[in-house]
């Protein structure tokens, strides 16, 4: 390891190596040691000379135009493979565009750690003025899981060990770790920096659940004439499909897969009962919530939720329990330990009415078939709009089911989500808990990086726009990525109407005529613009082969979509009848 790409004006000394090494040195051979290999991120003062430091170590560094789009890899890269995702950031504005994905990450429970380069603590706590000189663990200390500041270079790896086990145990989420400069440049004998490491051991330990709770679920479970089972990406994170497809063919309890579950088991198997949602939200007598919550996604327990209706509910977290509804067995622990006790209590037969599934069989039946008319219907819609394109995309998605679908928008991941089926667990990535847009260009990288499989990425024209130039990252990196982008000039749609009617555009409106094409190749991607169902067919058939990086670019008419997608019911309505 040399220190020929370190700054002399960024360190406190240079060293004179071998014998001596700096904090820098020291934080990539920590990270290195709890087995990081990639790292995602934006270098400048004071993270730059690092960042060549660790490439140098071996950990690979995946630059980005923007730091939340990097941290969205992070995120990714954390819930895919279960080891945290790892953000550099520079200091003040880079920490926070960074902090968003990190915060994202807490709440949607992905492993991931953001290093970011802060100034030196003395100014900023007398508050002189010193250069970018915010209190960055101040800032996010409410708001991740877990922070930590290190100001002598000897911390560096006790701090990187308790960054990673409080990323990865209990509920996954982000942890922000904070270097001052002058621990970074600070000079150690080499001697002395090679005595502070150490390969850490059960950095994730089994939680198993008590007995008991066990037991009262089981006879919840067993009693019950018309359970479900909801599955969420908790259950996806957790690698539990196994026992999941166990509990499944022993009870013969349909299932409900929430939008990151899905293919956690097939969305097309025997019990699979993705098309009957409301049914079972009016009339199971006890569901199994399986690293699910019950958040606004699933109108908190009520709404449409049958007041009678017991919930079994495994997870990690006991905080999480009666958090919107009494919740009649709670089961605290990890889900597989939590899952394998329930399977092994659980007798060969449960009380289910043989009605209950044929019930939901016929209800999927009909649902899918007037799904498909309505897919069919508008395959000769000119100009294009949503379900034209799906009509392409959903059967060679589903004909290529180890590709790693990426969704967002309004319409377009609504639609998508509805309309393509998944039949391997975690393949399919979106904006999750708190629906955030921005995340499809920094989701590709990571899943790509992360599992080295093909990813297609099939964006909304708005959500696109969040994290566009992070595009060019795909192609510098020459990953296996399609974006495919459904352009309809707007948000939620491009007809929007300026109430002033001074000739600007409306809030909603973009550009119908935006050729998304050319910034792909400007990069160098293969580009495709379609304006027909055929053109799409072809042009992602040949995308996906190449293995190259890809832009397709779909028009669709500005009159496609409408306001909120399916939940218009979180904005006014005085309004919607001029954005619909």
């Amino acid at each position: 390891m040399s220190t020929a790409n370190i700054n002399p004006a960024n360190a406190a000394a240079t060293p004179s190596y071998p014998n001596q090494v700096t904090g820098m040195w020291v934080l990539a051979k920590a990270l290195t040691m709890v087995g990081v290999q990639d790292m995602y991120g934006l270098v400048g003062i004071p993270v730059t000379d690092f960042a060549y430091v660790a490439q140098e170590m071996g950990i690979r560094f995946f630059g980005f135009r923007h730091e939340q789009n990097a941290g969205m890899a992070a995120q990714t890269y954390g819930y895919l493979t279960g080891k945290p995702g790892v953000l550099l950031t520079v200091s003040s504005l880079g920490f926070l565009n960074g902090l968003t994905a990190t915060i994202n990450a807490t709440v949607n429970c992905y492993p991931m750690i953001q290093i970011s380069g802060s100034s030196e603590r003395n100014p900023i706590d007398l508050q002189q003025g010193n250069y970018e000189a915010l209190d960055q663990l101040a800032v996010a200390k409410p708001l991740v899981k877990q922070a930590f500041r290190v100001n002598d270079p000897k911390d560096i790896p006790t701090a990187v060990v308790r960054a990673y086990r409080a990323a990865v145990s209990g509920r996954p989420g982000g942890v922000y770790l904070d270097i001052t400069t002058p621990c970074l440049g600070q000079v150690l004998d080499r001697d002395v920096a090679e005595s502070l490491f150490y390969r850490p051991v059960d950095m994730c330990p089994a939680m198993v659940p008590d007995p008991e709770a066990v037991k009262r679920a089981v006879q919840l479970l067993a009693q019950a004439k018309q359970p479900a089972l909801l599955i969420g990406k908790g259950a996806a994170y957790a690698r539990v499909e196994d026992l999941l497809k166990q509990l499944v063919d022993k009870t013969g309890i349909p299932y409900l897969p929430m939008s990151m579950a899905k293919g956690v088991l097939p969305d097309d198997g025997p019990q699979s009962a993705l098309a009957c949602r409301s049914t079972i939200m009016q009339e199971a007598d006890v569901v199994v919530l399986a690293g699910a919550r019950l958040n606004w996604l699933l109108s908190r327990g009520h709404g449409k939720w049958s007041p009678d209706t017991k919930f079994i509910q495994l997870d990690i977290d006991p905080e999480e329990i009666d958090c919107n509804r009494p919740i009649a067995a709670p089961v605290i622990g990890d889900l597989r330990s939590s899952l394998t006790a329930i399977l092994a209590e659980l007798p060969d037969k449960i009380a289910m009415d043989p009605a209950w599934t044929a019930k939901l069989q016929a209800e999927t039946k009909a649902k899918n078939a007037k799904f498909a008319e309505r897919l069919q219907a508008n395959v000769a819609a000119s100009p294009m709009n949503h379900w034209s394109a799906l009509s392409a995309i959903k059967p060679i998605l589903e004909a290529n089911p180890d590709v790693i679908l990426v969704n967002e928008g309004a319409n377009t991941l609504d639609d998508t989500r509805d309309a393509v089926n998944m039949s391997l667990p975690r393949h399919r990535i979106d904006c999750a808990t708190w629906a955030i847009m921005g995340m499809g260009m920094g989701s590709v990288v990571g899943a790509a990086t992360a599992t080295g499989k093909s990813v297609v990425a099939v964006e909304g024209d708005s959500a696109f726009g969040f994290s566009g130039m992070d595009f060019s990252t795909i192609c510098r990196f020459k990953l296996p990525v399609t974006v495919v982008i459904l352009n309809n000039g707007g948000i939620y749609n491009g007809i929007g109407v300026n109430l002033s009617h001074n000739g600007d555009p409306a809030p909603t409106t973009l550009d119908i005529n935006a050729r998304y094409d050319k910034l792909g190749e400007c990069f160098g991607a293969d580009t495709y613009y379609v304006t027909t169902p055929d053109e799409l067919t072809k042009a992602l058939t040949a995308s996906i082969a190449s293995k190259r990086p890809t832009l397709i670019d779909v028009q669709l008419a500005a009159a496609a979509g409408k306001e909120s997608g399916h939940i218009g019911y979180l904005n006014p309505e005085s309004l919607q009848h001029i954005i619909v």
